[in-house]
């Protein structure tokens, strides 16, 4: 499948979780940043890392943010994998990823055991999850 596919899925109340993440693991995400440092917002003691699926989803992130059309947003490009794997274990805190937030298709990628390392997973129950996917920064 797509990783379009498995978010809708969520959406449509057919969750695979597993499926979920593997498809975010190989697909290619744009991580916005300002000066050079990623952007990202906390809520509830979790940093959660802004990453999109494309430039599109990425502008009308910006535009609902107060962004001038036409405004160049600065990016890097990384697969999941490396944003799981490298990027999260090297946050200081519980990191996650808001995948497209803002979006009607957004999707939350929480520090837990089976999507970051065990090294930067903590222990958070489904219930406790914000849902930052429709929020900004607070």
């Amino acid at each position: 499948m797509s990783l379009a596919y498995e978010v809708a899925a969520v959406h449509a109340g057919r969750p695979d979780p597993a499926a979920l993440v593997g498809e975010f693991r190989r697909a290619h995400v744009l991580l916005p940043t300002i000066n050079d440092t990623l952007i990202s917002t906390e809520l509830d003691g979790i940093r959660w890392l802004y990453a999109f699926t494309d430039e599109d989803t990425l502008s009308r992130f910006a535009l609902s943010r107060g962004s001038e059309p036409g405004t160049e947003w600065r990016y890097v490009t990384a697969s999941g994998a490396r944003v799981l794997d490298v990027l999260i274990p090297a946050c200081e805190g519980p990191t996650g990823v808001a995948l497209d937030a803002g979006s009607e298709q957004g999707a939350l990628f929480p520090p837990m055991a089976g999507i970051v390392p065990d090294s930067a997973a903590v222990d958070i129950s489904m219930g406790d999850i914000p849902d930052v996917a429709h929020k900004g920064d607070e």
